[in-house]
């Protein structure tokens, strides 16, 4: 693999490793029972349907940080291992569209509506909506069997892929734990920042930033100190991507995110976003701001007027600025950490640039 080709063009070939697993994963099972196709059909449109690719991209920087050669025998199987990681995200997603009833992703149906569409359309048995449910289950745990299997599978001495196995435990772990006490949070009430940030932390950095970085640099063989640096740094930009989705999930644009705004109030998610906005308006006095921001958490049926009215009460009490204020603390804590840990060329740059892409987008 050339050095300069796989770093321009990752998510290509993070795309082409997939496609490829995809096959050899599939072939048997498909001609022992053909009529999973549908299933398996809506996973491969899932994992290659698009997606930033952020996770194996982290992972991949994390090993070329470490010494990692592009241009070494170990770099296929190194890109098969971090192009795993969207496996497992593909398991995420489905699940959690499915927790927060999703209908959309990426501009498409999510798969329990797709799957619901299909009995509906062939004029099955029984509730088009729970053969959906039914569906997306174990879509989302195929995904993850395979992730285990893509990632095992990796063309890869038996000690570097040792190496890398306790990053891989604790990433999917810590995602299932967030993931619960997201679940959790939203069943309590309990709109504290305190809990919103106890959730960016296990939900979205350690699973997007920190471990993808761990294990990267883990199949490069890096040391405890190294890897305590680039945790460090993975859980402040990882923190700060998860703010600006909160940002975007109620301020975005639908047609660039690909989700409609005002979901995650709709869902009655519990962001760092609604927590300051709460807390702000008690401070400051802001009672009526405080009652809209408070009654539309978990409104199924809020409005698109009533979204805007959302924004801006939370531009009101100063909600929004403090979320900005807290994304350029953690950028330039981030940027600190990344700085300390002396990493290979030129793993630094990138990495810079994937904070920016991370903290800074707007999709």
């Amino acid at each position: 693999m050339n050095a300069l080709a796989a770093d321009r063009d990752l998510p290509a070939h993070v795309e082409r490793a997939l496609a490829g697993f995809l096959d050899r994963a599939s072939t048997t099972i498909l001609e022992t029972e053909p009529t999973v196709a549908a299933g398996i059909d809506a996973l491969r449109g899932f994992v290659l349907g698009g997606g930033k690719r952020l996770r194996p991209t982290f992972a991949w920087w994390g090993w070329r940080g470490a010494g990692g050669d592009p241009d070494g025998p170990d770099a296929e199987g190194v890109l098969q291992a971090v192009s795993s990681l969207e496996l497992i995200q593909a398991c995420a997603l489905i699940h959690d569209d499915l927790i927060d009833s999703s209908d959309s992703r990426r501009g498409h149906p999510t798969v329990h509506i797709a799957g619901a569409k299909l009995h509906a359309d062939r004029g099955w048995l029984g509730s088009p909506a729970t053969f959906g449910l039914a569906t997306a289950v174990l879509v989302g745990d195929l995904a993850l069997a395979w992730a285990d299997d893509m990632f095992a599978d990796a063309p890869l001495p038996a000690a570097t892929l040792s190496a890398a196995r306790p990053a891989w435990r604790a990433m999917r772990t810590e995602v299932l734990a967030g993931q619960y006490l997201d679940v959790r949070t939203q069943a309590t009430g309990d709109a504290s920042v305190e809990a919103a940030l106890k959730i960016d932390r296990l939900k979205t950095a350690a699973y997007t930033v920190q471990r993808p970085l761990h294990l990267g640099a883990a199949l490069g063989g890096a040391g405890p100190d190294l890897i305590a640096t680039l945790l460090e740094f993975g859980g402040e930009v990882g923190v700060a991507f998860q703010l600006r989705d909160d940002l975007l999930g109620v301020f975005g644009d639908p047609s660039v995110t690909g989700k409609p705004a005002g979901d995650d109030l709709r869902e009655g998610k519990r962001t760092l976003l609604v927590a300051l906005g709460l807390q702000l308006a008690a401070e400051t006095g802001e009672q009526a701001a405080a009652t809209v921001i408070a009654d539309a958490i978990g409104d199924a049926d809020l409005s698109d007027e009533g979204v805007e009215t959302v924004r801006m009460a939370l531009q009101q009490v100063g909600a929004v600025e403090a979320v900005e204020r807290r994304i350029d603390e953690l950028t330039t804590a981030a940027m600190a950490a990344l700085d300390r840990a002396h990493l290979a060329e030129p793993a630094p740059a990138a990495l810079t640039g994937l904070v920016v892409k991370a903290t800074q987008r707007t999709y």
